[in-house]
C-alpha cells in the first residue's frame, strides 16, 4: 500500500480529506492499522483523530468496527436547510467585503469551469472550490468555520448532483448570477442567488434518488 506523506498535516486533517475526495465513501470501514500505513503515521494520532470524527458525526459505529457514516433523507434535508442560510449569509458579506481581487477570482473560475462540464468528479472539486471562494470573500472567520463543518458532512452524501445530466451547466449559470451580484455589491441579490442555487442543488438530488428508488422497487 502506497504511503501519503503527512507533509504538516496531521493525522485527523488526513483522514477527513481521504473522506472529503472520496477515498472513503459512506460505509467503508476504517482500519487503524492500514489508515496508520497509508499515511505514515503512528496508530495513536490515528486512534484519536478517529475518535474526533466519531464525536463530530463523520464516522458511525458498525459493531466494533468504525466506518464513514452516511446521512438519512432528514439528515440530509436538515443539511441543505443550514448550508443554504449560511451560504447565503457568505455571499451577502462577500457582496460588501470581498476586494476586487477576490472577485476577480470568482469569475475566472466560473469560466474556467465550463472546461470540466464532462467531468463530474473534476466539476465537484471546482465546486467546491468555488464555494469556499466565496466563504474566504465574506471576510468573516467565525462564519468560515461553521460552513467548513457543513461541508464537511456533505462529504457524506455519496454522488454529487453535479452528475446528473444538465445540473453541471445549470449550476455555473447560478455561480455567474452569484458572481455578478457579488460584483454589483448587491448584498441581498448575492444572498438571494446563492440560496437559489443551494435549494436548487437539492431538488436535482431529490429528482435522482426518487429515481433510484423507484428503480430499485420495480426490480424487486
Amino acid at each position: 500500500m502506497s504511503v501519503i506523506r503527512p507533509s504538516q498535516k496531521d493525522a485527523y486533517e488526513l483522514i477527513l480529506e481521504a473522506i472529503d475526495v472520496g477515498i472513503y465513501r459512506p460505509g467503508d470501514r476504517l482500519v487503524e492499522s492500514d489508515l496508520a500505513e497509508r499515511f505514515g503515521v503512528s496508530r495513536t494520532p490515528i486512534r484519536e483523530a478517529l475518535q474526533r470524527l466519531e464525536t463530530q458525526g463523520l464516522l458511525a459505529r458498525d459493531g466494533r468496527s468504525l466506518i464513514v457514516a452516511s446521512l438519512d433523507h432528514n439528515q440530509m434535508a436538515e443539511l441543505y436547510v443550514v448550508r443554504a442560510e449560511l451560504e447565503g449569509l457568505a455571499a451577502r458579506l462577500a457582496a460588501q467585503h470581498a476586494t476586487a481581487e477576490e472577485i476577480r477570482v470568482l469569475g475566472d473560475m466560473v469560466r474556467s469551469d465550463h472546461a470540466l462540464m464532462h467531468d463530474p468528479a473534476a466539476l465537484s472539486r471546482a465546486n467546491r472550490r468555488f464555494h469556499k471562494q466565496i466563504h474566504l470573500a465574506s471576510h468573516n472567520r467565525y462564519l468560515v468555520q461553521q460552513l467548513d463543518l457543513v461541508h464537511r458532512s456533505m462529504a457524506l452524501l455519496a454522488s454529487t448532483s453535479l452528475a446528473v445530466e444538465g445540473r453541471g451547466e445549470t449550476a455555473l449559470r447560478e455561480h455567474a448570477a452569484i458572481v455578478d451580484a457579488i460584483r454589483e455589491r448587491n448584498g441581498l441579490a448575492a444572498q438571494e442567488a446563492l440560496k437559489t442555487h443551494i435549494s436548487q442543488a437539492f431538488v436535482t438530488r431529490l429528482r435522482h434518488d426518487s429515481k433510484d428508488l423507484g428503480e430499485v422497487d420495480a426490480a424487486e
